[in-house]
């Protein structure tokens, strides 16, 4: 019995530690690493929610790519290119070196 007890009062403490919420990060109080950051994508983050569309009139030094949901893409990882990730509604949901 009582390890019956003692069971159930860990099963208690971790079931009540995974009811805390993580602390919110500021994405804006963040320094950007200049070495991930190396294809400029912290530049590009106000694009998200706007349509994949919107990136076909902007120039980009780097490569780019376009990703719409759900699609198939290659898993080469090239820091220098820019990632904009679509969502089910067609607009940009992230944008990330890659």
């Amino acid at each position: 019995m009582k390890f019956y007890t003692k069971s159930l009062l860990v099963a208690a403490v971790f079931a009540l530690t995974a009811c805390n919420t993580a602390p919110k990060h500021d994405a804006a109080a963040q320094p950007v690493d200049a070495e991930n950051d190396r294809c400029g994508a912290s530049q590009y983050q106000s694009y998200i929610g706007k349509p994949l569309s919107s990136l076909d009139t902007v120039k980009f030094a780097n490569p780019v790519r376009a990703i719409p949901h759900n699609s198939a893409v290659t898993m080469d990882f090239n820091l220098n290119r820019l990632n904009f990730m679509g969502d089910a509604s067609g607009n940009i949901s992230s944008v990330y070196c890659g």
